[in-house]
């Protein structure tokens, strides 16, 4: 599958800053006719409201809450893309004494917050003639960093589930990306301590060629893209592979 974004409404999680942020305006400038901005508070997406007008539209959202996920699929029922942004990240090695409260946490909105993400809106996007769900996964998704093995956890079960979205969703003409950044320019990056960080444009201008090329994966930045040369065999042979498990 293919899809552009031109003309096409779509929604963001976690919109206000950082990655989320820059797809906003990534999707815009490259023709998107409406941008959802689901943020927790609606007061920190001010600024690209001003900026943007009418183009962009803020609900409240919740990762946590489930109400809160209906309800935004209830507010947003025209959107044809959905991202997947908003996530955290807690520094956690496993024997540390809140590995087992961030992990839990983690998980809340990294894995089950993207699970309620897909089951709310895929009526939602299966209601067009193509549409396209965007997850942001991690490097960590494929190789635990151990000062932050909580997270690389998470992320290595939203990966996981977001192979199952991409099966369950092909039967909708719905694409599935799976995006897999390195450290960005982000508050997250300077929360993990990483002083070396790719733009957050290099994950914003990926997503929107990654989703015109029909792609599963998307290894944005410098350091992704050494992961990817190491695991694209893997990748095409194993995941993206049909065999027969289901």
């Amino acid at each position: 599958m293919s899809f552009s974004v031109e003309g096409k409404v779509a929604l963001i999680t976690g919109a206000n800053r950082g990655i989320g942020k820059a797809i906003v305006e990534s999707f815009i400038s490259h023709g998107a006719s409406k941008v959802y901005l689901a943020v927790r508070n609606p007061g920190s997406a001010q600024a690209l409201s001003q900026t943007y007008g009418d183009k962009v539209v803020v609900l409240p959202f919740d990762a946590a809450d489930p109400a809160s996920i209906k309800a935004l699929a209830t507010a947003a029922p025209d959107v044809q893309v959905v991202v997947n942004n908003a996530g955290i990240l807690e520094v956690a090695d496993p024997l540390a004494s809140n590995a087992i409260t961030a992990l839990e946490h983690e998980m809340n909105i990294n894995v089950y917050g993207l699970m309620r993400m897909a089951q709310a809106f895929a009526p939602v996007l299966a209601k067009h003639n193509g549409a396209a769900f965007v997850q942001l996964n991690s490097v960590a998704s494929i190789k635990t960093f151990t000062p932050f093995t909580t997270y690389s956890a998470s992320k290595a079960a939203s990966y996981s589930v977001t192979q199952g979205l991409k099966d369950v969703f092909a039967p909708m003409n719905i694409q599935v990306l799976s995006v897999h950044p390195g450290p960005i320019k982000t508050d997250m990056a300077a929360k993990a301590g990483f002083d070396e960080a790719d733009t957050v444009t290099s994950v914003s201008e990926g997503i929107v060629t990654a989703l015109k090329a029909g792609d599963f994966h998307l290894f944005p930045d410098a350091m992704a893209k050494l992961f990817e040369g190491e695991y694209q065999s893997y990748a095409t042979n194993i995941i993206s592979a049909d065999l027969g498990g289901e």
